[in-house]
């Protein structure tokens, strides 16, 4: 992956052994199969595209100022 194809590069992976003494094999078998599950992960989330928006929706105004919701159902305080 360069940085001219892919925007979204993955970072390095950082491995740290807690416990044990696995092999150079073991330790690139896991370190292979986290990166691929990271990079599948990283390529699902991505943002949903922007809904198209109903005729109504595009038709109806929005409140020109905050609901008053002390007025009732008169639409009035007076």
């Amino acid at each position: 992956m360069s940085g001219t194809d892919d925007a979204r590069e993955i970072p390095p992976v950082v491995v740290e052994v807690v416990r044990g003494a696995p092999t150079e094999e073991e330790l690139a078998a896991a370190i292979v199969v986290v990166s691929e599950e990271y990079a599948r992960e990283v390529a699902g989330a991505t943002a949903p595209e922007d809904a198209v928006r109903s005729r109504w929706e595009l038709h109806a105004r929005g409140l020109r100022e905050p609901l008053n919701r002390a007025a009732g159902w008169n639409g009035f305080t007076g």
